[in-house]
């Protein structure tokens, strides 16, 4: 059996289409890394569902054990695992992540 921080970070990942763990809020972020991926979300037009994990330790740990990635921010789109502030920054900066997020079907608001 799964244990129940898992199956709420489950829950949370299957219940919206972007997911952003991060350190604070997209208004408020409270580390570099989180900033950077919430600006380019929010310059794409796109409002995740953030998830503040200095809010919840068991949150904070428990991510990094459900993607096996070892740093926050984390991104996820329609329950797949993107990556963290490296992987979404090149990816914005090489153009991949605005066709990535319309062939999954994430509305983008951008210019």
């Amino acid at each position: 059996m799964t244990d129940p921080v898992t199956q709420e970070i489950q829950s949370v990942v299957d219940s919206h289409d972007v997911v952003l763990f991060m350190k604070g809020t997209p208004q408020f972020p409270q580390c570099g890394f989180s900033s950077v991926v919430a600006q380019i979300l929010n310059y794409m037009g796109v409002e995740p569902h953030a998830v503040n994990v200095l809010e919840r330790q068991e949150i904070r740990e428990g991510i990094k054990s459900f993607s096996n990635w070892p740093t926050i921010p984390q991104l996820y789109v329609k329950g797949e695992f993107v990556g963290g502030c490296d992987i979404v920054k090149e990816m914005f900066e090489a153009g991949e992540l605005k066709p990535y997020l319309a062939e999954k079907g994430v509305a983008q608001n951008a210019a």
